[in-house]
């Protein structure tokens, strides 16, 4: 798999399982947590959620009145296809978090209010979960490169790349 690059575009939050999320302009993400402050946040597979606005396009199409942040995603990245990505592929967002893929979309277990709206909902099709693996800030409009594997695991490598430096 060859590096491919985006950008972030929103980063959601909320309180509470069951509730609308707000966009917020930058989050702290922890690792075996997720985005803090976010009711999905814990020790599991699906710490982060997300979905590109390429795919919220396809729902404003189809008629519904949709935003990010609506369909429960913790980020909405645009310029990367998230649903093609293998699992066990990894993301590095801004100046060094890393996330690792682990779910392509998800059961819908109840017709939510977007599939109401219109009789379809792309969360379970086109969204992706991760876990966080380096911790950070996240930020509106930072980079986001989905890497192969092989690049992510080198360890004990410093790099510089602008105002960015990982290890």
């Amino acid at each position: 798999m060859a590096t491919i690059k985006g950008r972030i575009r929103a980063i959601s939050i909320s309180a509470k399982k069951g509730m609308k999320k707000t966009n917020v302009p930058e989050a702290g993400v922890k690792i075996d947590f997720g985005i803090v402050g976010d009711a999905h946040g814990g020790n599991w597979h699906r710490q982060i959620s997300l979905l590109a606005i390429e795919s919220i396009d396809k729902m404003v199409a189809m008629g519904a009145k949709v935003s990010p942040g609506d369909f429960a995603e913790n980020i909405t990245t645009e310029g990367i296809e998230l649903p093609k990505l293998p699992i066990g592929s990894r993301l590095k967002i801004g100046c060094g978090i890393e996330l690792e893929v682990t779910q392509i979309g998800k059961e819908c277990h109840s017709r939510c209010e977007i599939f109401k709206q219109v009789g379809d909902c792309i969360m379970p099709r086109e969204g992706i979960f991760a876990k966080v693996i380096k911790a950070g800030t996240i930020k509106n409009g930072d980079s986001i490169e989905a890497m192969p594997t092989s690049v992510m695991h080198k360890d004990n490598v410093t790099k510089k790349s602008g105002n960015c430096k990982w290890v």
